[in-house]
């Protein structure tokens, strides 16, 4: 009798598993809960930290790993603690400073001295930047530096930078082979971003490793954003929210319902288990 396969589902956070409210449902929050307690192996994947995207999934309990920081961590829902860590090597000091050399003065997030931090230089914000850190306001992550030179401190492994398209494009071309970048408008603000992590953190690296983890032989997954193809091309089975991206789409085994309506999560209750 042949063995049934290990199945690890993985959806996507932002525009896919949260509704435009930047929130779970009460009704995916409990079929993700439900279904987790009788087996399901399941995680979701996001550019956020773990203390912002458990607080916009308050209500989701479940033991599940989360892959943060678009696969620089996967950590443990339940303690918090990180079962894989991916962070920059050396070159990150160089990468740092030909960005301040083209006027680009990113927010770095790093290990300093044990405790997680972000940190920017306030002077150098841009209007992006202040918006973003506006959001998080009280956030002990928070890391104001004196000058440029200042975030070079600590273990690094996430560069967020907000910026004009002619200052960011250009960089993107520059480092997209060598580090994992991600070039996009944010789907909330419509300001332009580039994310640099280290080549090895990325969302489908990041699965890949969490199945070799959990010894999952079978992948579904989720998704809205181009930034998502990797991991659709990674998948068993991939399926686009209907509001996803139409790059994405070609990607998809199949549409689901829009985020708005709780695609994923009708999903899993009608196919898991």
């Amino acid at each position: 009798m042949q063995q049934k396969k290990r199945t690890l589902y993985v959806s996507d956070l932002d525009g896919t598993l949260l509704r435009s409210n930047e929130r779970t449902s009460d009704y995916t929050n409990s079929v993700i809960n439900r279904l987790t307690a009788q087996g399901m192996l399941f995680s979701y994947a996001t550019a956020r930290s773990f203390v912002t995207a458990q607080k916009v999934t308050a209500g989701m309990t479940a033991e599940i790993p989360l892959i943060v920081y678009n696969g620089a961590f996967v950590i443990d829902n339940a303690t918090g603690q990180r079962m894989i860590e991916n962070y920059f090597d050396v070159s990150a000091d160089a990468l740092l400073d030909d960005l301040f050399a083209h006027g680009v003065f990113p927010i770095v997030y790093a290990m300093i001295d044990g405790q997680e931090k972000f940190s920017f230089v306030p002077s150098l914000c841009t209007r992006g930047m202040q918006c973003f850190l506006d959001s998080r306001k009280g956030d002990i992550r928070t890391n104001a530096a004196e000058n440029a030179p200042a975030l070079h401190a600590g273990s690094k492994f996430y560069f967020t930078c907000i910026d004009t398209p002619e200052k960011l494009r250009p960089l993107y071309e520059t480092y997209r082979d060598k580090y994992h970048c991600v070039y996009q408008r944010d789907i909330y603000s419509g300001e332009q971003w580039l994310e640099l992590m280290p080549q090895a953190a990325s969302k489908a690296n990041a699965i890949r490793q969490l199945q070799n983890l959990l010894q999952c032989d079978r992948l579904v997954v989720f998704g809205d954003g181009q930034n998502d193809i990797d991991m659709f091309q990674l998948a068993d089975e991939a399926y686009a929210v209907q509001n996803a991206d139409d790059a994405l789409k070609a990607y998809a085994s199949a549409v689901i319902p829009s985020n708005d309506s709780d695609g994923v999560a009708h999903w899993l209750e009608q196919h898991v288990l």
